[in-house]
């Protein structure tokens, strides 16, 4: 089996891998400074020329990029090709205001596909593995990143998109599919619906799964490894930089590889945008050293977490990212306490509930009302008021020693909150702030 997909990139030493970064950042600014007004006029505002950047030591001296940004330069303001050189877009699955519109070079989507063959060969896979790629296509980048990078390294691939669940475990069985690829909560879906068609992990073909797009708890990944018998890996991916594979797990499953030949990542302090120490937990901010369509410079993901360049038992000296732990952008202030949804997972999942909630957030009279409705598994549903009372009590305090603050439970029926084939809703927030 193969343990790399590029081995002489994915094991370089940190002198070679700063080498490959200097090379290509000072080449990926100019071409920014030439090609994107937009940014050019963000450089100019705060003084920095190309030629003040000469290696990536001097990245800290170039203004961030936001979503905001994105947003405000839609649909063409940070395009760095020419049109007629782009050969296709993907889109955010954001709900709120514009979306955000990436473009890429054949080169691009060349580059992004080597990402995601990386991903695969650290999840075990080879040529010859059949991937069943259950992300969906069309203008979200999980399905054609995953199917690329499928085809690169030559593996059969199934494009069967989300959706449709008892057709996609008839191929998964019937094509004795190995790799499943798709959002953890359908995942987490699908092998719900394999155990109530009776198959135990022993029945079902499947060996590792590669799952991202949506944030998830290491107590969800115990439960869908234990269901499918599978080892189930992360994947972390952002439009704007290209898609699912800018980072990826490998057989140790304690953070992410970043392709760091491609993105230069840095935390920072989200407050006053400081650059933060390796092992201190900040926002994640991504550079796009070689994208000729979007070339993003320090993009700001809001995404929390940190980084840690200790060594891998895997081989890859690639800086790993810690699983984030949730978004600025995602986390939810009650009552003044900065709640994520991922703490809320954590309780319900060591209390044995699945990871089908909802977070329900209003504001009553100016005070912040928090309910938590969780489903039951059909095992534990009884009509029994006071088991079902002691079962919500348990959970409301174990919520209030993870959050230092009280939240409503609400355990529901099974099957009564509507399952996702794509990004789970997790949250509703009613307040008008």
């Amino acid at each position: 089996m193969e343990r790399y997909f590029q081995e002489s990139i994915e094991t370089a030493s940190l002198e070679e891998m700063k080498k490959i970064q200097d090379e290509k950042l000072v080449k990926q600014v100019q071409h920014v400074w030439n090609d994107v007004p937009y940014y050019r006029k963000k450089m100019e505002e705060k003084g920095v020329k190309p030629e003040d950047i000469k290696s990536r030591d001097d990245l800290y001296k170039l203004p961030f990029l936001s979503k905001a940004d994105l947003r405000d330069a839609y649909p063409y303001g940070l395009l760095g090709s020419p049109l007629s050189e782009c050969v296709r877009i993907h889109s955010t699955s954001g709900t709120t205001g514009k979306r955000v519109v990436a473009f890429y070079t054949q080169h691009d989507l060349d580059l992004w596909s080597d990402c995601t063959s990386r991903a695969l060969v650290a999840a075990g896979a080879t040529k010859e593995s059949v991937v069943h790629v259950a992300y969906g296509y069309g203008l979200f980048t999980g399905g054609a990143g995953l199917n690329d990078g499928s085809h690169k390294l030559g593996c059969l691939t199934v494009p069967i998109s989300s959706g449709n669940t008892d057709r996609q475990i008839m191929f998964i069985n019937d094509l004795q599919a190995t790799v499943l690829c798709c959002t953890p909560s359908y995942a987490a879906y699908l092998g719900e619906r394999m155990k109530e068609l009776g198959m135990g992990p022993d029945d079902i073909s499947l060996k590792a799964g590669i799952f991202g797009a949506e944030a998830w708890s290491e107590e969800m990944r115990a439960d869908i490894e234990k269901t499918m018998g599978i080892k189930a890996y992360d994947i972390y991916g952002l439009t704007e930089l290209s898609g699912p594979g800018v980072s990826f797990e490998c057989c140790e499953q304690s953070g992410m590889h970043v392709n760091e030949d491609h993105f230069i990542p840095e935390i920072i302090d989200p407050d006053t945008g400081e650059v933060l120490p390796d092992e201190t937990e900040g926002e994640l901010v991504f550079t796009a050293l070689d994208k000729e369509a979007f070339p993003l410079l320090r993009y700001r993901t809001r995404d929390i977490c940190k980084l840690s360049r200790k060594k891998c038992s895997c081989g890859r000296t690639l800086i790993k990212m810690a699983k984030p732990k949730g978004r600025t952008d995602d986390m939810l202030i009650i009552r003044g306490v900065n709640v994520f949804p991922s703490q809320i997972e954590t309780v319900l999942m060591n209390n044995g509930y699945p990871a089908n909630y909802q977070i329900i957030v209003d504001r009553v009279n100016n005070t912040d009302t928090f309910e938590v409705k969780v489903e039951m598994t059909p095992e534990m549903f009884t009509d029994n008021l006071g088991e079902v009372e002691a079962r919500q009590k348990k959970l409301v305090d174990g919520l209030h020693a993870m959050l230092g603050i009280k939240a409503k439970v609400s355990l529901v029926a099974p099957k009564s909150i509507t399952r996702s084939e794509g990004k789970a809703v997790r949250v509703i927030d009613n307040r008008k702030l």
